[in-house]
């Protein structure tokens, strides 16, 4: 799974249908895969690079965490994403421990990574493992991350997404690149970090991506997401780290 997957040796439409059954009858034609899912000849583009990557549980205390952390396969349309999704376990089959990360490319979905570590995540915890559908959750998840509706265009918060599968929830995350706070070299601009982004704005910001967040979840008012920062996640061991905002 280290090594990148060739993409032609995928089948790639929404029902996983195989693209390799013929070619359209008018070469000149434009068909997509939503008008044939078989003899498609255009992709549909997204606004971003994307890189699956996969944690394996660990097999014991030595286990190093860059051993455990796979990149799958990077991909930029919607019909290789599609390919990708037909053809991977999903959620409700992995093994207790296991991770999928859906991150923009060139990003490790790691904390020290230099696009992160001044960033910190939305999270909610699933407990109640039995009753929820935490595949169609995850799907939705990753949909709204690769179609750039989790944020404003010009917001340039959202690095990643997560799911964690543990013994006693399931649990989603977004990352973002910032805590609502300028970052050191990040420039003057009106951008994620940027000095011209005062702190007020950076939380508005966060807050209107968790509420998109728990809207995908499709969670009630009741209920409470987390946002909180990776230094603080990173120092508070066992515990829980603090929330510094919750929708």
């Amino acid at each position: 799974m280290s090594e990148q997957v060739d993409l032609t040796t995928i089948p790639i439409s929404p029902e996983g249908g195989n693209v390799n059954a013929g070619a359209s009858e008018d070469p000149n034609k434009l068909v997509t895969v939503f008008h044939d899912k078989d003899n498609f000849n255009v992709k549909h583009p997204l606004s971003n690079r994307w890189t699956l990557w996969f944690t394996k549980p660990a097999s014991g205390k030595g286990d190093n965490w860059n051993d455990l952390l796979k990149e799958v396969i990077t991909f930029e349309s919607v019909e290789e994403f599609w390919g990708i999704y037909n053809n991977i376990a999903p959620v409700s089959g992995l093994a207790l421990k296991s991770d999928y990360h859906l991150f923009k490319e060139n990003v490790r979905p790691e904390w020290e990574d230099p696009q992160n570590k001044h960033g910190g995540k939305w999270s909610y915890q699933f407990k109640d493992k039995r009753s929820v559908n935490i595949d169609e959750l995850w799907l939705h998840t990753m949909l709204a991350a690769i179609g750039e509706t989790l944020e404003d265009e010009e917001d340039g918060e959202v690095m990643g997404v997560v799911v964690n599968v543990r013994k006693a929830f399931f649990r989603i995350g977004v990352w973002t690149r910032t805590i609502g706070k300028s970052i050191p070299g990040r420039g003057d601009g009106d951008i994620a970090g940027g000095k011209g982004r005062s702190p007020e704005k950076g939380k508005e910001i966060l807050q209107a991506i968790g509420k998109r967040f728990k809207d995908v979840l499709k969670l009630p008012p009741s209920e409470v997401v987390e946002f909180s920062g990776h230094t603080d996640s990173a120092h508070s061991g066992s515990t829980r780290a603090k929330a510094k905002f919750t929708v």
